[in-house]
């Protein structure tokens, strides 16, 4: 069979008619009722790990109003005949994705969030039609599917919707809420002064949540999930046999992510096993409980790009799915110092911190222990070590895609904090060829910011772009474009000059002068200048790094 992959895909169903590869993890199914007793179950992993495609499986393993067998046939679940009789379509099942509920003010978010009631109102208005359907409830549930009930009705909306459910197929609903958070998460970004966005959010969220799993008669089980557990804003408060599984717990840990036998059978499944090493460095290295995984987005996204392209090389999917301005928050603290800490991260390093997996979106920024948390639990940082348990544990960065991550938020940190005074002064040190007062400034710029040596040039070379990026001058900065272009080329038109430069990282001090003359030797033998026509001025300087040193040399 012709090997086909299906990226950003989370209709279950959808995925498994088009023939699309799939690595099963049915047997969650199997683990979540037949090995717990609990009623509501919230599973919380980082973006982009699958969550919505687990959530659209049991949709389609469980509801009533299916008939799944040919979708699940030949996967694991079918293992378990007698579970498949009990469960398969055997149950109402009220599916809700909390996922698009975010806008910049409160006013706009409810609308979304009245406006999604309403589509499942829709996709069930069927109920509407059975006599055996209390009066109240389908006028309730007339205004919900209208978009004209009142806030009250909308916080017992599901439990509304459950109760009809119930009433007409005579068995309680399984319940399935994805991305619970999400307009929490975005409420929190907006919770100023002037905007009390957050707490109006909470008391929506946690009226919808508390009528549906707390004491719901109509509830054979629920899962729920999202980024975070949100635990003092009192939302699964009072919740019977609820059971909250993170990062940081074992169980359920393999069903998010794919292990490295299951990446390595998709790359025998598309002949490209020579791409294991790439795709263990960029995508591999997060622990969730004991199980080292891979970030399914990353592996999908790259996998289609290898069908389309077979010299495809690996990059940075996951960055653009979110934002990523809480890295940038976290260093620019002032009340706490986190750059050397960075700097461990970036240097392949490991950090120890008190890690909570339970956290309130109202004060995610309150400690440095919080922030830690929260990189943590959505996925900028892993446990380091298997063996740790407890609140205390070892962090690392996963991989090297979130390190480019991480690298992008150093340059754009000290793009905001570097003396704009100093950055005039070396700037002025390279048109007036003064190699030497270049040299102090360069490295009195990198003492300030954070810095690692892990990368080859690559940060250094992003430190020099920033330098003169928005300073006037016309700034080519090729690095990525191959042989041919120097690292930097600044060019001040009206006055007819240019600087060229090449950047060397050298693996030891004493290296630093002979990579310098290396760049300088580069720059000749590759002709740089050449191509600079009517420019009276050409400076061309080869500069090394080490660590938090430079050295500046001119042709």
């Amino acid at each position: 069979m012709e090997f086909k992959v299906g990226v950003g895909k989370s209709d279950f169903e959808a995925l498994r008619k088009s023939n699309d590869y799939y690595v099963d993890k049915t047997d969650i199914i199997y683990e979540l009722v037949e090995e717990t007793g609990n009623q509501v179950t919230l599973f919380t992993r980082p973006r982009r790990f699958g969550k919505t495609l687990m959530m659209s499986m049991l949709l389609n393993f469980f509801s009533i109003s299916k008939d799944s067998r040919d979708v699940f046939q030949g996967l694991k679940i079918t293992k378990h005949k007698e579970f498949c009789e009990k469960w398969m379509n055997q149950y109402p099942v009220l599916y809700i994705s909390f996922k698009d509920v975010e806008a910049d003010d409160f006013n706009d978010a409810y609308d979304m969030l009245v406006y999604r009631i309403s589509e499942v109102c829709i996709e069930l208005a069927y109920l509407i039609n059975y006599a055996e359907i209390d009066t109240a409830d389908k006028e309730v549930f007339a205004g919900l599917k209208s978009k004209s009930a009142k806030s009250n009705a909308l916080k017992n909306s599901l439990k509304t919707i459950m109760r009809m459910m119930y009433t007409v197929y005579g068995k309680k609903v399984i319940l399935l809420i994805d991305e619970y958070d999400v307009p929490l998460a975005r409420a929190s970004e907006k919770n100023t002064e002037e905007n009390k966005y957050y707490s109006s959010m909470l008391g929506i969220i946690r009226g919808i949540m508390s009528t549906a799993l707390k004491d719901n008669e109509f509830l054979e089980f629920a899962v729920v999930t999202g980024c975070l557990h949100i635990a003092k804003e009192s939302i699964f408060t009072g919740t019977n046999n609820f059971a909250s599984y993170s990062v940081l717990d074992e169980d359920f840990s393999e069903y998010f992510g794919f292990s490295e036998e299951e990446v390595n059978n998709m790359l025998s499944a598309a002949d490209r096993q020579d791409r294991a090493d790439s795709i263990r460095e960029w995508y591999n290295g997060y622990l969730f409980g004991n199980n080292r995984l891979y970030c399914p987005w990353d592996v999908m996204n790259y996998m289609s790009a290898l069908k389309k392209r077979t010299d495809a090389r690996p990059k940075n999917y996951w960055k653009f799915t979110s934002h990523n301005g809480i890295l940038l928050t976290f260093v620019e603290r002032t009340d706490f110092d986190v750059t050397e800490k960075f700097e461990i991260l970036l240097n392949g390093g490991t950090i120890t911190q008190s890690i909570s997996d339970e956290l309130t979106y109202d004060t995610l920024h309150a400690s440095e222990d919080h922030l830690w948390s929260v990189l943590l639990m959505t996925g900028y940082l892993t446990k380091a070590n298997t063996e740790e348990y407890g609140e205390t544990v070892s962090l690392k960065i996963p991989n090297r895609e979130v390190a480019s991550i991480f690298e992008d938020t150093v340059v754009a940190y000290f793009k905001k904090t570097a003396d704009t005074l100093e950055l005039e002064r070396l700037i002025n040190a390279l048109w007036e060829g003064d190699e030497t007062e270049a040299t102090r400034l360069i490295s009195e710029l990198l003492w300030y910011t954070i810095s690692y040596n892990d990368y080859h040039e690559d940060y250094y070379h992003a430190f020099l772009a920033g330098i003169f990026v928005g300073r006037g001058y016309n700034v080519e900065s090729n690095k990525e474009k191959g042989l041919g272009r120097p690292d930097i080329l600044l060019k001040d038109k009206r006055n007819r000059r240019a600087v060229i430069i090449e950047a060397k990282k050298s693996k030891k001090e004493t290296d630093m002068d002979k990579d310098c003359a290396k760049a300088i030797d580069q720059i000749i033998t590759e002709k740089y200048a050449e191509g600079l026509y009517g420019y009276k001025q050409i400076l061309c300087y080869g500069i090394a790094f080490f660590q938090k040193q430079a050295k500046v040399k001119k042709l």
